[in-house]
């Protein structure tokens, strides 16, 4: 082995919730490591348009509570959130969002000298509080790398995680890390946080940037540690429409400019979201992305792919002000948003399914933790509530680090000097291109079961083994298991809920009320099996 490097805490990814862990865990006197397959700035975070959602004392909605976000949040998650989690992460907003205010976070303020604050979809009050007007993602980011940088914090940038390394006893005891050339180095600790963010490069337009590939999931599911609700991905009903065609990251529209009036519209000028929902255009995000993917299907037989966000009743000095980066991605294609209506289209947003931990970060196997997006804590459910993405980084990415912090004194956690190395794994690796293509074909917003037999066709065809040695490899096989592990998923629920419609069974069925899990059997393909009573024991 070329290097090995050695901590108390290992953290891999630098967005909202592994910064805060760092930054908590050395605090507590932790020895702290951050690893980032890029640079450290950038993470999915800084991508983030909306804002935190969050209840603040004496800043806030007469009549809003925190339990008032909760049962919101609940409806949201269609009947899949696991209540005690959503009720201790949301509790936990007030105190993580003043923390990072402590730590310099400016967030806008309103006309009464409080915070501003501005409604989302699925929100039953003014609650999501804001920075730069539509930059919410990159002054959180921008805060938190600078108290790491001025604490110290050491962050390892462009080397990517490539296996979870265990003990003979089968706790994880660090990562087996590739640098930019693909010299193989080792890093041990008592536990290894995974922070890595999403999934949304399984589909050819997302609104999230090239890292999100799935890395943690595939580690999570290879160290056999089991994931959950893996179907449920969120398309962001608003993402600026660029042409046929369009791959890669997609501007986001926030929906806080609907938020501020905006509604949408067809071609024609006819309202997508009228009678569709009581919220109309404010409908939580799975309702407005399945609204406009029917409408465009109905629309003109069948031929548009995009409809209008019309925010022409806002005038330029506050639309510039409100929503500076909208407005500047808007007239990047053409399009001045306070004149003509936003062309507007669904695009892969955020997963709302992942590695399952409870509320303190701990996963089903001993020194594997995880925070953030790429982890199941039964907030989210089948769908997420606008916003709640931030304040879950913020909250989770702290009591992981105080529970990492808890088993090391406790002696829960396995010796680090313990860890065997194994050679690079070996994986199947499929042909990029046509993965996204088949996914966003065939298991996008309307899946049905012939579908979806489809896309384990090109995988099984395109897929080749190879040695994990490089990133473009670690990028590519993680998004081979992961999309393998969501069409297995999204076939055994034969119903429609939240983010998940299957066209073949449209109607939402109660005895589905329950989450699947998926674990990896010996020779590597996913297996379905019931998160119910795992989630309580993580």
């Amino acid at each position: 082995m070329s290097w090995e490097a050695r901590a108390d805490l290992l953290v891999v990814g630098t967005g909202v919730a592994g910064l805060t862990a760092a930054l908590r865990a050395q605090s507590l006197g932790l020895r702290v490591l951050v690893v980032t397959k890029a640079a450290a700035e950038d993470g999915n975070t800084r991508w983030a348009q909306g804002g935190v959602a969050v209840v603040l004392p004496g800043q806030h909605d007469e009549g809003d509570t925190v339990d008032r976000h909760v049962a919101d949040t609940l409806v949201a998650g269609a009947g899949l959130c696991d209540e005690d989690a959503v009720r201790a992460i949301v509790h936990g907003g007030p105190a993580a969002v003043t923390h990072l205010l402590a730590l310099g976070a400016v967030f806008d303020p309103g006309p009464d000298g409080k915070l501003a604050r501005t409604r989302e979809g699925g929100h039953s009050a003014f609650r999501v509080v804001h920075a730069g007007g539509d930059a919410t993602g990159a002054e959180v980011e921008r805060a938190l790398l600078s108290a790491t940088r001025d604490g110290q914090v050491p962050v390892l940038e462009n080397h990517v995680a490539v296996q979870a390394l265990k003990t003979p006893s089968g706790a994880v005891a660090g990562l087996h890390v590739l640098d930019p050339s693909g010299v193989p180095g080792v890093l041990t600790a008592s536990a290894v946080l995974l922070a890595t963010g999403g999934l949304g490069q399984l589909y050819q337009a997302t609104s999230n940037p090239e890292v999100a590939t799935g890395d943690g999931l595939a580690l999570a599911l290879r160290a056999g540690a089991p994931v959950a609700d893996v179907e449920f991905v969120q398309f962001h009903p608003t993402v600026l429409y660029t042409g046929q065609g369009a791959r890669g990251r997609c501007p986001l529209v926030t929906e806080a400019v609907r938020g501020e009036g905006a509604v949408l519209v067809d071609a024609t000028g006819a309202r997508v979201m009228e009678g569709v929902h009581p919220l109309a255009d404010l409908a939580p995000r799975d309702v407005v992305a399945a609204a406009i993917t029917r409408h465009m299907a109905l629309e003109r037989g069948g031929i548009d792919d995009h409809v209008f966000l019309d925010a022409t009743h806002l005038d330029a000095a506050t639309f510039r002000t409100r929503f500076p980066t909208v407005y500047s991605a808007c007239l990047t294609v053409g399009v001045d948003p306070v004149v003509s209506p936003i062309p507007v289209a669904p695009a892969a947003h955020f997963a709302c399914g992942g590695v399952v931990s409870d509320v303190d970060g701990r996963t089903g196997l001993v020194g594997l933790y995880a925070a953030g997006e790429v982890a199941s804590t039964g907030l989210h459910g089948a769908n997420r509530l606008a916003s709640n993405s931030l304040l879950e980084g913020l909250v989770v990415g702290a009591r992981a680090a105080e529970a990492v912090f808890a088993d090391l004194a406790s002696g829960r956690l396995a010796d680090p000097g313990l860890a065997v190395v194994p050679d690079l794994p070996v994986a199947p690796v499929a042909d990029r291109d046509s993965l996204q293509r088949v996914m966003s074909r065939y298991a996008a917003i309307g899946r049905e079961a012939e579908g979806l037999a489809v896309v384990g066709s090109v995988l099984d065809v395109s897929a080749v083994d190879r040695v994990l040695d490089s990133r473009i490899a670690v990028e590519d096989a993680a998004l081979t298991l992961v999309s393998r592990a969501l069409i297995a998923s999204a076939w055994a629920r034969r119903e429609s809920r939240g983010c998940h419609v299957r066209t073949d069974f449209p109607e939402r069925d109660a005895g589905w009320a329950r989450s699947q899990l998926v674990r990896l059997t010996p020779t590597g393909q996913p297996v379905l099996g019931n998160v119910t009573a795992l989630r309580g024991a993580a």
